[in-house]
């Protein structure tokens, strides 16, 4: 017979996982995985890609470096959907202490953008 402890744990993770899985699947960029790993290598310089023309209702996503194998591979630019009332905030590489970290391309609001505080 199981013990009252892992009788809780069971349940406690039975009802939190739908919680936790639900977010990741609203948008696709909350389904990327970003596991804030710190490497010792710089990125190579940006690949130039030509920025194709508008598309109604995308927002165009700029190629860069992700991290894949012990290396860097260049993942090429995309259209994403648009999110009305957002911006694209690109995938870029911070430096920090002891090397460089992904930041992964996500979308920020146009009020945290322009640093407004009120909703019309």
């Amino acid at each position: 017979m199981m013990n009252k402890s892992l009788i809780t744990i069971l349940a406690a993770v039975a009802i939190s996982t739908p919680a936790l899985i639900a977010p990741a699947m609203v948008t696709p960029a909350a389904a990327q995985v970003d596991l804030n790993v710190s490497i010792g290598v710089p990125p190579p310089a940006p690949v130039y890609e030509a920025v194709p023309a508008p598309r109604a209702g995308f927002a165009w996503a700029p190629g860069f470096w992700r991290w894949d194998g012990g290396r860097h591979i260049w993942a090429p630019g995309r259209w994403i959907a648009e999110r009305p009332g957002y911006h694209w905030t690109r995938d870029r590489w911070a430096r920090v202490e002891g090397g460089w970290r992904h930041e992964t391309g996500h979308w920020d609001h146009e009020v945290e953008r322009h640093g407004f505080n009120h909703v019309h």
